[in-house]
């Protein structure tokens, strides 16, 4: 037997959500004239493997969210321990976000890229775009990875409300 529910509120959301650490990434796009545009999330998974597909989940609130969908293309950069200085920047709505962290274009597709804060970079198509709520799921195809310089430092996680590094081993 059910009985009907009514949805968690979000302060109970909350507390759910910042109960388990996640992956820290940045996501980026530009506007197809030069101007970069981003947003750190944790809501980011891979889908497929053939083909290759990974998600990311924007707010419908968010700046990057219109001109990622208009251009069609973005960059996963997957967060090291000392990227946090990046975490912190594209968490907040400042349009100088690109001002506080070295980033560079990338040679394939012209991406904005933050290889001094990633591990890991992922440039993608997208696939699909899903509303879901007050966001939206985007699924992209990865067309590119680079492993940047930071790849043997360990990757930064948030949960808990804070930030941290995975142990080394």
């Amino acid at each position: 037997m059910t009985t009907a529910l009514s949805p968690v509120g979000p302060d109970s959301y909350r507390a759910l959500m910042a109960a388990h650490p996640g992956g820290v990434a940045v996501v980026t796009t530009d506007d197809g004239l030069g101007t970069p545009y981003g947003f750190a999330c944790t809501a980011w998974c891979g889908v497929s493997l053939d083909p290759p597909l990974l998600l990311v989940c924007a707010s419908t609130t968010g700046s990057t969210l219109p001109v990622l969908a208009g251009r069609g293309w973005f960059a996963v950069n997957l967060l090291h321990g000392a990227g946090r200085r990046a975490a912190e920047a594209f968490a907040h709505r400042d349009a100088g976000r690109f001002s506080a962290v070295p980033w560079q274009r990338s040679p394939a597709t012209g991406l904005p890229l933050l290889p001094e804060d990633a591990h890991t970079v992922a440039e993608c198509r997208v696939h699909r775009l899903n509303p879901a709520g007050d966001h939206t799921v985007i699924i992209g195809g990865i067309v590119r990875t680079t492993t940047t310089r930071g790849a043997d430092q360990p990757p930064l996680l948030y949960g808990m409300r804070r930030y941290a590094t995975w142990p080394a081993p």
